[in-house]
């Protein structure tokens, strides 16, 4: 390890005066003009983690759901999952060390880390299209290749298909070609088979309009369009022609919001999703005949799949159980459908099963056997993928026949508000219980637990948010006026006792 050459470099990439970044499940995010040397340093961790792993390592450069001003990054680690928690802590420390520090601090990781400084590393990387990201990449390549590492620049990509990739690479090709026609071929080859089973093929069915939030989804669809069937006919709106990212459009706006995204063309009952801006988010929505709005979240795309499982599962005399993991933002409605009509359980455990199935599926014979390999495929992605599960979802509503009403009609949500605090430090608010909880600071749980005893079928949380300095506001009650009551008297109570700054929360909002 050149620690003078790394110095050098590092120089050309400083670090703002005073600036302390948290790395969270989202990785790093900020505004673009902030991320340079986070993005050089990020790529000098990579490189430490492929070394020691002896494997590929992802750096996806985006912020989601973020304005279009802001950037990101984060590593993705062997097999297409999120980055070790450990090494989540070195890559805090990494950014936020002074520049007289740097070179200490990549010792104290490799050395922590026991990592083979004499070990190959390869890096792949891959971007969203935010005006700031090509550059921003190129200090991630810079800080790969000072330190040795070798490199495959993607350019623009999906944050899944990232994972995909370093999951294909890492996986001697078993879990598919680390190309991008790789990842079309084995999305689309599944949904062209678990189709062809489809006994409806009217446009009610077939026809779906996609917002695609102006982010790469847009992109990406287009360049997968010839490789789907005729039979399903995906409109794409808000596909970056026009419009900023993540302006009034995309997943994150519609289910903040609970109404339609800008640029759309809704007429009633047609079939409608969003992606969010790196298109690892997707939501589903409609208008009915009297121009209500029906958001359909993830919980609901969590019962449509988890029951075709089971249905298939049943055929095919597999006593598996499914499980669904749920976070706290799950609507009580759906968990107690879940529980007491789908009977499946909470548990990750289901998914390292399904894993096993799908092994002992090549000794099976039938249709259901070979649906349910196909569902596999299509869902089976290492992280959150907007275009595999919109595709697994317009496969089972054709299969199973329904509407978007009808898979509507499984349960009925509760009335519910998520609102957003704006506080001088969100370190402030520590929680437990899945982020159900307040810990610190003292009294606020307490305040929350009382407010929530005032409506009916109700519950509230409160969590920091992993990126901005902000408390995001849960509330759930049985009507839509007491929901909204109860989410802004939280908001309130989470501004006076968690340091609230700016304007105070109104009635309203």
């Amino acid at each position: 390890m050149d620690l003078d050459a790394i110095t050098k470099h590092s120089a050309s990439h400083a670090k703002p005066d005073g600036l302390i970044l948290q790395y969270g499940t989202a990785g790093f995010r900020t505004k673009a003009d902030r991320l340079d040397h986070v993005m050089f340093r990020m790529g000098l961790l990579a490189v430490l983690r492929s070394k020691q792993t002896k494997s590929t390592i992802g750096v996806m450069v985006t912020a989601s759901h973020n304005p279009e001003d802001d950037n990101g990054v984060k590593l993705v680690d062997p097999l297409g999952e999120m980055l070790a928690p450990s090494w989540e802590e070195h890559a805090t420390h990494l950014a936020n060390a002074e520049e007289q520090d740097l070179a200490r601090a990549l010792v104290a990781i490799s050395e922590e880390a026991a990592v083979n400084l004499h070990q190959d590393a390869f890096v792949v990387i891959g971007r969203d299209t935010r005006p700031s990201s090509e550059k921003l990449s190129e200090s991630v390549i810079d800080g790969v290749t000072v330190l040795g590492g070798q490199f495959h620049d993607y350019g623009l990509l999906t944050t899944p298909q990232l994972h995909y990739m370093v999951c294909c690479r890492n996986t001697g090709g078993q879990y598919g070609e680390a190309t991008i026609d790789g990842y079309y071929h084995k999305l689309s080859t599944a949904f062209v088979e678990l189709s062809k089973q489809a006994s409806c093929s009217g446009d009610d069915y077939r026809t779906l309009k996609v917002d695609c939030a102006n982010g790469i989804g847009a992109l990406k669809l287009k360049e997968m369009k010839h490789y789907l069937p005729q039979g399903l006919s995906v409109q794409l709106f808000n596909d970056g022609t026009k419009g900023k990212l993540n302006h009034f459009c995309g997943a994150d706006f519609v289910k903040s919001h609970q109404k339609p995204p800008e640029g759309i063309e809704m007429k009633a009952n047609e079939r409608c999703c969003s992606f969010d801006g790196d298109a690892d988010r997707i939501i589903y929505y409609y208008c009915d005949v009297d121009g209500h709005f029906h958001l359909i979240d993830g919980d609901k795309i969590a019962t449509l799949i988890s029951s075709f499982l089971k249905e298939l599962l049943l055929e095919i005399g597999e006593s598996l159980t499914v499980g669904v993991v749920q976070t706290a933002y799950a609507n009580g409605s759906s968990t107690r459908y879940l529980e007491e009509v789908m009977k499946v359980l909470f548990s990750k455990a289901a998914e390292t099963k399904i894993r096993q199935l799908a092994k002992e599926l090549e000794d099976k014979k039938g249709k259901a056997a070979k649906m349910l390999e196909n569902v596999i495929d299509l869902f089976n992605q290492a992280t959150g993928d907007a275009i595999s599960d919109m595709l697994v979802i317009e496969a089972i509503l054709a299969l199973k026949g329904l509407t978007i009403q009808q898979w509507d009609a499984l349960y009925t949500d509760l009335p519910n508000r998520q609102l957003k605090v704006k506080v001088a430090d969100r370190q402030v608010i520590s929680t437990t219980d899945a982020e159900r909880q307040v810990v610190k600071p003292p009294g606020l749980q307490e305040a929350i637990n009382d407010l929530v005893k005032k409506y009916k079928l109700s519950r509230a949380f409160v969590r920091p948010s992993g990126t901005e300095d902000v408390v995001r506001v849960y509330a759930e009650a049985d009507s839509q006026e007491n929901a909204d009551s109860l989410a802004y008297e939280v908001s309130l109570a989470v501004f006076q006792q968690a340091g609230g700054v700016g304007e105070r929360p109104q009635p309203g909002f």
